[in-house]
């Protein structure tokens, strides 16, 4: 079995394979339809040289055909192989014995099928790859296209794809037919450098591809289609390259089922999946995600000409009240502002709108601009020149020449503004006049859905607050010695859950505060540590085989009296010991009742893929039926557990509800790092962890349950 690749290819590494001056078609051919066809007929524009290699010809139209790779006048840097499976291994072989640079690999019917020996004979592809050098795109691929070479190394009949313009994006796809498919957007004016496929990615694959359009200089933005990786953590390696130089990658994840979570004992196992670890990962290395397949090559257009974003806000400049209202819906939807006009703005909005308009934000210049076309450039100057404003808006509301003629000239006012103008195409003749007028202009970006813009506008400001944000390294709050000593109650527990008194003993240690109880194993044992502990108090069934106390039955909340508790008592221990299989039942425990507050769960779980995350949410019962929770890799800073406090939906209950105090943040913040730092330390022993209910009621904050799961060792 081959090693995993832990680094990723360079732009050095595949500057032949994807930039080649010299191709050879291996399995060229005569054949109408054939593979070998296809890639000399899509090579007929290509800058460079190219040579058919099959055997059976001598000529094929005016260009030589030659026998073998060694009879080449020159070694290619590209090989295109387009000859059946079973001739493949020899030819790849021949490919690296005479040097050439990479090759590219179109059969089919190798590991996809599932059978042992295709998946071996794939392997030994990916072994000739890594002992010679030799580059390999595939097998079971599509092919790729460098648009600024003419190079369409691809049997499809594709769309022509024009040289590209000055801030073009890249396209990286899993998928070859959704890549060629998104590469059609080349018909409405979008502009590409390069279209990567990558079938079953024996060598070269996503982190690869990534890597090498981040050294690209005519790449402005990545645009990339996911599914699924067995190392994930080379594409973020090839994620954080990109962040590093600057070039925005904006990613579309496709499979998102949650497979991994299937078998969790936790309530953070069972929120926590693939796909949620998936985004948190993409988040932390500075890539933008898009929940649309259609928003894909929109929103890396509209970033490969976007300059770094002024401030928050946004204005909208309709022609129509209806599009102004859907604008002001969805920028409401993902927060985007919509700051006021100041006096100054507002004084020339109204001398250029009638008074049936709407001299505000969203602005509505009604109709009249048919009229007075100077009356959208002077407002469209006054948002522009108005500090609070780093983008506008403009519905195209109606396909027109005359709406399409504008453009240019809010390109050129944006430009100088350093701002972008966004026209958001809501008619549905989808090719009218004005789409491809947007895509070519330097500084407007073209969206089909009001939707998609304002995810866009808001993905820019959090991008732009990133990087002005120096990350500093996030000290270590909890006691050094926590670690080792957490270590070891966690291995004394051996392969079963931790009790809930033994979970919480291991997270104090790292300064997570926790409720104090008392271990009883009679009735009159539990009413003597309730009159210790103070009335109210809870009882639970301590148990290993009882991680969800609420669904067996055996919690009893708010007993008040000596006759609460001892009734209690008997009927936890009943319904314990009613559970089929039997568990082990260790005794009852008793704790003060803490008073009410908002319930929060912090949880964790080590990843397969990604390693230790962390989990926050809103708690208690309904935690999984809600799922109303953050992730982040572990573990984290007080900015990043801010940050996951700040993506939950119910987040304003922190900020005071009903007749209770707001909680304090700053200790929440701190106590979600303390739990990320355990998943941290631990992640070879524990596979995942949750404090449900963490109690929060201004600045007390306590965890009255909790629950580790050791991690199952060979």
């Amino acid at each position: 079995m081959l090693a995993r690749r832990n680094a990723v290819y360079r732009h050095a590494d595949l500057v032949r394979l994807l930039n080649p001056q010299s191709v050879a078609v291996i399995g060229a051919s005569t054949r109408a339809g054939s593979f070998g066809e296809r890639v000399l007929n899509n090579l007929k524009k290509f800058g460079g040289r190219y040579y058919p290699v099959n055997a059976r010809y001598e000529k094929i139209g005016d260009l030589t055909c030659y026998p073998s790779v060694a009879a080449l006048p020159e070694v290619p840097d590209c090989a295109v192989i387009t000859t059946p499976r079973e001739a493949v291994e020899e030819i790849v072989r021949e490919c690296a014995a005479a040097g050439v640079g990479g090759a590219i690999v179109f059969a089919s019917g190798y590991a996809e099928v599932g059978k042992q020996d295709r998946i071996e004979e794939q392997a030994r592809l990916a072994e000739i790859a890594r002992s010679t050098g030799l580059r390999i795109v595939g097998p079971n691929c599509i092919g790729v296209v460098n648009a600024d070479l003419g190079a369409e190394l691809t049997f499809m009949s594709i769309t022509p794809i024009d040289k590209p313009r000055p801030r073009a994006i890249g396209l990286i796809s899993q998928s070859g037919a959704l890549g060629m498919t998104l590469a059609q957007a080349c018909v409405r004016g979008v502009s590409f450098t390069h279209v990567f496929t990558s079938g079953n990615s024996c060598d070269v694959d996503m982190a690869d591809y990534v890597s090498f359009l981040v050294d690209e200089p005519g790449c402005a933005a990545i645009a990339c289609v996911f599914e699924g990786m067995a190392e994930p953590q080379r594409l973020l390696l090839a994620a954080e390259m990109a962040w590093k130089a600057n070039k925005p990658l904006v990613v579309f994840k496709m499979a998102t089922g949650e497979q991994g979570a299937a078998a969790a004992m936790s309530h953070t196992g069972s929120l926590a999946g693939s796909e949620a670890a998936y985004r948190a990962a993409f988040r932390r290395a500075g890539a933008i995600l898009v929940d649309d397949y259609e928003s894909l090559i929109e929103t890396a257009a509209f970033f490969a000409k976007a300059p770094p974003m002024t401030a928050p806000g946004v204005a909208v400049l309709a022609t129509s009240g209806g599009a102004a209202i859907m604008a002001a819906d969805r920028a409401e939807q993902f927060g985007v502002p919509l700051p006021q006009p100041d006096e100054g703005v507002r004084a020339i909005l109204e001398s250029h709108i009638p008074e049936f308009g709407a001299a505000r934000n969203p602005c509505d210049v009604t109709a009249q601009v048919l009229a007075a076309p100077g009356s959208l450039q002077a407002c469209a100057e006054a948002f522009f020149a108005h500090p609070d404003y780093a983008a506008l808006v403009v519905p195209a509301a109606y396909a027109i020449e005359s709406a399409a003629a504008r453009l240019p000239l809010l390109s050129e006012l944006a430009a100088k503004a350093g701002k972008m103008t966004c026209s958001l195409w809501l008619s549905e003749w989808r090719d009218g006049p004005g789409v491809k007028e947007a895509e070519v202009q330097s500084n407007v970006a073209l969206f089909h859905s009001s939707t998609s813009c304002f995810q866009a506008m808001a993905a820019w400001w959090w991008r732009t607050q990133l990087r002005n944000t120096a990350e500093a390294r996030a000290e270590r709050l909890s006691p050094a010695k926590a670690k080792a000593k957490a270590a070891a109650l966690i291995r004394a527990a051996g392969a079963r859950a931790l009790t809930e008194r033994e979970a919480k003993e291991v997270l104090a240690l790292y300064g997570v505060p926790v409720v104090g109880e008392r271990l009883t194993q009679s009735a009159e044992e539990a009413t003597d540590a309730a009159a210790a502990l103070g009335f109210p108090v809870v009882l639970k069934a301590e148990s290993p085989d009882l991680p969800h106390k609420t669904e067996a039955g055996v919690i009893k909340l708010n007993l008040r009296t000596a006759d609460d508790v001892c009734a209690a008592f008997t009927e936890i221990m009943a319904k314990a010991n009613a559970v089929v299989p039997r568990p082990h039942v260790h005794g009852v425990l008793v704790q003060p009742m803490v008073p009410q507050g908002v319930e929060m769960v912090v949880g964790a779980r080590v990843d397969p893929l990604f390693g230790p995350l962390i989990v926050v949410g809103l708690g208690g019962i309904l935690v999984e039926l809600m799922k109303d929770t953050a992730l982040d890799l572990a573990p984290v800073g007080a900015a990043q557990a801010h940050a996951l406090l700040g993506q939950l939906k119910g987040g304003k209950l922190l900020d005071g509800f009903r007749n209770l105090p707001n909680v304090d943040r700053d200790r929440l913040a701190e106590i979600i790092c303390r739990v990320s730092e355990f998943i941290a330390d631990q992640a070879e022993l524990v596979a995942e962890l949750d404090v449900n209910p963490l109690i929060c009621n201004g600045g007390r904050i306590v965890a009255v349950d909790a629950l580790i799961v050791p991690a199952q060792r060979a």
